[in-house]
């Protein structure tokens, strides 16, 4: 033990609900709002101080939990799966780290706490372990805050020999142990000295986004935010585009691409990324796409930095091959990228690159980066429409590892007046400007939330 432990003394569960001001298309599905857990976490050190510390995560059931139930039946059971993990978290005995904390209860409380709340439920009906995962996320990232402020240094400044007790190699099997040998999780992120200030944006096309003037038709909300996609690129001086698509219309989808790289190429959009969410079945489906982008329009084709989850999430009942297609794009594991071994299961199906995500865990995000870049995957670090204070430990986890090209948010296009507390604080954050977002504002301990600052603000807001 090295002096920085700390233990879990106490566990508290929140929620906040939020409305779209325009919805967003999600695969089969369409979002109007949401909802977020936000925990708090105290740890003791062994000097006996206390912090706490606070994670925030959208309950996503569209993106974690795909099924024929409803929406609102979904989250229901995810908030109620929340309060179950809230008293596991209580009881975790672990003392250390909080990357040796958030794995002891990843590889033995997530799954116990996710077999009870499905216990006698129908096969449909059983919440699936990403959507478990995305409920822990918020406990977890709570845990590195606390720890971070607990110490009086910045959350991701923790990776290392004088804060971790253990290295890497306790983290992996057998095989991978002499890999990751005296190596810590420091080694395969950006040097501390280089991390960046801001940070590239990517704004998310949706499937239900106008791109012209013609396809208004008359319910656009009337606010100060855009509606058109030309109207957004000169806002916020957008460079990056990610373009949802439905993976199973083959012409809409093309004229999608096409639509929307005539508009970059018009506005100097430099960069372009393609998102199907796990509806195509099989990979002819993007070859194809990607062959008639480079015939017809190579403009577009050349503007496209990475193909991202075509195919169903639950990777181990769907083993499919994706070598074709990762030999004409860079094809990225997203949904299906749970954890490490999930990432080591598409490298061997042909992916070459993995989406990361804080909604799945710090501590997986961590363990999944360091396998990544140990067999030269790319790295990118994608949004679950993250609000309010989901959005900092996301970006901040882009700039301290880095990426392709940046991070992606879009809370600001779909829910900026959930983040209304937050944005106050740190506008930086909450609004694009040149195409990037800053960390300026942020605080030197934990993820830097300034979180009495956000409660006043929100007080004040309230009496007003």
């Amino acid at each position: 033990m090295n002096g920085f432990n700390a233990a879990i003394t106490n566990v508290n569960v929140t929620f906040f609900c939020y409305e779209n001001r325009v919805p967003l298309k999600f695969g089969h599905e369409v979002s109007t709002g949401g909802e977020t857990v936000i925990a708090e976490i105290t740890l003791r050190g062994e000097d006996g101080r206390t912090a706490a510390g606070h994670g925030e995560t959208p309950l996503a059931a569209a993106w974690s939990w795909p099924s024929e139930l409803t929406n609102s039946g979904r989250v229901d059971r995810m908030r109620n799966f929340c309060h179950r993990l809230s008293s596991a978290w209580s009881e975790e005995k672990t003392v250390g780290h909080p990357m040796e904390i958030g794995y002891h209860f990843l590889e033995n409380s997530l799954q116990s706490c996710l077999d009870a709340e499905n216990e006698g439920r129908a096969e449909g009906e059983k919440m699936p372990y990403l959507a478990a995962l995305v409920c822990c996320s918020a406990f977890d990232l709570a845990l590195y805050d606390a720890y971070g402020k607990l110490h009086g240094i910045r959350a991701f400044d923790c990776f290392n020999e004088k804060y971790m007790n253990k290295d890497l190699s306790f983290y992996y099997t057998e095989k991978y142990r002499g890999m990751f040998e005296g190596k810590y999780p420091e080694q395969f992120m950006v040097p501390r000295g280089s991390v960046p200030a801001d940070i590239a944006a990517c704004h998310l096309v949706g499937g239900k986004d106008p791109l012209n003037p013609e396809d208004l038709n008359g319910t656009e909300p009337d606010d100060e935010y855009p509606v058109l996609l030309r109207d957004w690129i000169v806002r916020d001086g957008l460079f990056n585009l990610k373009i949802k698509l439905t993976g199973n219309d083959f012409d809409w989808d093309y004229n999608r691409i096409v639509g929307v790289g005539r508009i970059a190429l018009e506005m100097g959009v430099e960069n372009l990324t393609t998102d199907f969410n796990c509806t195509v079945e099989e990979p002819g489906y993007v070859c194809d796409m990607l062959d008639k982008l480079k015939a017809e329009e190579p403009e577009i084709f050349s503007r496209i930095l990475y193909v991202e989850q075509p195919f169903p999430y639950e990777l181990e009942k769907n083993r499919i091959d994706v070598h074709e297609v990762s030999s004409r794009c860079l094809l990225l594991m997203d949904e299906s990228a749970h954890d490490w071994r999930f990432v080591e299961l598409g490298y061997e199906l042909g992916w070459n690159g993995v989406a990361l995500k804080t909604c799945k865990t710090l501590t997986g995000a961590m363990l999944s980066l360091c396998w990544a870049r140990s067999h030269d995957m790319a790295i990118m670090v994608q949004d679950l429409t993250n609000p309010r204070l989901a959005i900092i430990p996301h970006a901040l986890l882009a700039a301290n590892v880095g990426t392709i090209m940046g991070v992606e948010v879009n809370s600001m296009q779909f829910c900026p007046d959930a983040s209304g507390d937050t944005a106050r604080v740190h506008p930086g954050l909450y609004r694009r400007r040149d195409g990037k977002i800053s960390f300026a504002t942020l605080g030197d301990t934990g993820f830097g939330y300034r979180y009495d600052e956000i409660l006043a603000s929100l007080e004040k807001e309230d009496k007003e």
